[in-house]
C-alpha cells in the first residue's frame, strides 16, 4: 500500500492537519527531490480546507473527538491502524504525540523509526503545568526516543539539551524558507507591524495590542487560536479598529508576498516554561527572508543567532518594553537599516538550499 517502485518510503504523521505546516512541506518536498517516496499523515478536521496538489502523498485521518485526551486516544488509535497497512521503510514521528503509533508499527515491521521534535513538548505550558499528563508524556519519551534510529529537532540549542535529557544523538535542521535571491529591498509604502502565526497564550498578543494606543502605525495580525475572540475584543474595547486588522488564516503559498509588505516583524514570548526558551519559531526567518527587521524574545536560540547576525531587537515580554523597543526600530533610521542589510546575509546562511543538504544526508545514512 503506497510504495511506489523501490524508492525508500518515509511516512510522517503529525496532529496537525497539513495545510499550514511549512516545515513538513518543505521536507517532503526536499526528500522526494533527494529519491524519496514521501507521504505526510494529518487529521481532518470539521473546517479543513482541501488538501493542494504536491509532489508528495498526503492523507488526513478524521476523528470523533477534536481536542484533549480522547482525541489523542482516539488519533493515535487510528493512526496506528493505518500505520500498520503502510509498507513503509522508515517511520518518522513528528513530536511525541504521534511517536507510539510510529514505535509500534516500526517493531512489527521492522523497519527504521525516525523522531523529529519541533517543540520541547515535556516543557510547553499546557502540558509542563499538569504533573501527571506532563510525568506520561515523559515516561513515553523515556521509553521510545532511545528506539529510534534517527532523532532530529528546530536549534542547535535545543538538540544539546534533548541530547542530554533522552541519552540519545539530536541533530538540529532548522525551519528556514527557501533562499530567493533579489536585487533590491522591497519599498515599505507604510509602516507595518505583522504577527504571524497561532493567537495563543504566551504569545504577548494583547500586550501588542494594548502598545499600539501610542504607536504611529498598523498592527497586521496572521493566525488564529484560542485567543481569536478576545484579542478582537480587546481591539474593539480600546477603539484600535482603523490600526489593527485581522488576517485570520493564511496559507504559507501566501505568506512571504504578505510579509515582505510590512516593516516590522513581531516574535516576542513570555517566558512560560522551557519550552519557549528553547523556541526558534519559523517566523524568525520568515521575517529575515523578507528582509524585515524584527522584535524578539532574548531566548537562548535567538540570542545566539542574533550574536551572529544582527537581524532584531531583543525586547522583554511586558508592554512597556514592547511599545519602547517598536518605537525605536520605527524611527531609528540608521538602526533599521543595519538590521535590514544584515537580514541579506543571515538569509545566505539560514536557507532551505543548505538545510535540505543536512536532512537529505540524514536519511540516506539510516
Amino acid at each position: 500500500m503506497h510504495k511506489l517502485d523501490k524508492k525508500p518510503f518515509i511516512v510522517f504523521t503529525v496532529t496537525n492537519d497539513l495545510t499550514y505546516d511549512q516545515r513538513m512541506q518543505r521536507h517532503a518536498r526536499s526528500l522526494v527531490n533527494a529519491g524519496f517516496d514521501v507521504l505526510l499523515v494529518g487529521r481532518e478536521r470539521r473546517f479543513s480546507k482541501p488538501l493542494l496538489k504536491e509532489v508528495y502523498h498526503q492523507k488526513r485521518i478524521k476523528c470523533y473527538f477534536d481536542k484533549g485526551k480522547f482525541f489523542y486516544l482516539e488519533y493515535n488509535i487510528r493512526l496506528l491502524i493505518f500505520l500498520l497497512f503502510c509498507k513503509a521503510s522508515i517511520f518518522a514521528a513528528i513530536d511525541l504525540d504521534t511517536l507510539f503509533p510510529n514505535l509500534l508499527a516500526s517493531i512489527i515491521s521492522q523497519q527504521k523509526l525516525v523522531f523529529d521534535s519541533h517543540e520541547y513538548f515535556t516543557e510547553v505550558p499546557e502540558v509542563a503545568n499538569r504533573p501527571f499528563t506532563k510525568a506520561l508524556w515523559h515516561k513515553l519519551a523515556k521509553t521510545a526516543i532511545p528506539f529510534a534510529d534517527l532523532c532530529y529537532t528546530v536549534g542547535p540549542s535545543l538538540a544539546k539539551e534533548l541530547t542530554g535529557v533522552y541519552h540519545k544523538k539530536f541533530y538540529s535542521i532548522m525551519n528556514v524558507p527557501p533562499l530567493v535571491r533579489t536585487e533590491n529591498t522591497a519599498a515599505k509604502d507604510e509602516k507595518i507591524i505583522l504577527y504571524q502565526g497561532a493567537l495563543n497564550e504566551g504569545r504577548c498578543l494583547p500586550e501588542l495590542i494594548k502598545a499600539m494606543q501610542q504607536i504611529d502605525a498598523k498592527l497586521w495580525i496572521a493566525g488564529e487560536g484560542d485567543l481569536s475572540s478576545d484579542l478582537r475584543g480587546l481591539v474593539v474595547k480600546l477603539n484600535l479598529h482603523e490600526k489593527v486588522k485581522f488576517l485570520g488564516f493564511i496559507s504559507p503559498a501566501e505568506l512571504p508576498a504578505l510579509t515582505q509588505k510590512v516593516f516590522i516583524g513581531f516574535n516576542v514570548l513570555e517566558p512560560n516554561g522551557l519550552s519557549y526558551q528553547f523556541s526558534l519559531a519559523n517566523k524568525y526567518f520568515d521575517y529575515i527572508h523578507a528582509r524585515v527587521p524584527q522584535l524578539c524574545s532574548p531566548f537562548i536560540e535567538y540570542l545566539g543567532l542574533n550574536n551572529s547576525n544582527e537581524v532584531a531587537v531583543l525586547s522583554m515580554w511586558d508592554e512597556e518594553s514592547i511599545r519602547a523597543n517598536l518605537i525605536k526600530l520605527l524611527n531609528d533610521k540608521e538602526l533599521y537599516l543595519k538590521l535590514q542589510n544584515n537580514c541579506i546575509k543571515a538569509s545566505e546562511e539560514y536557507n532551505l538550499q543548505l538545510e535540505s543538504v543536512k536532512l537529505v544526508q540524514l536519511y540516506q545514512a539510516l
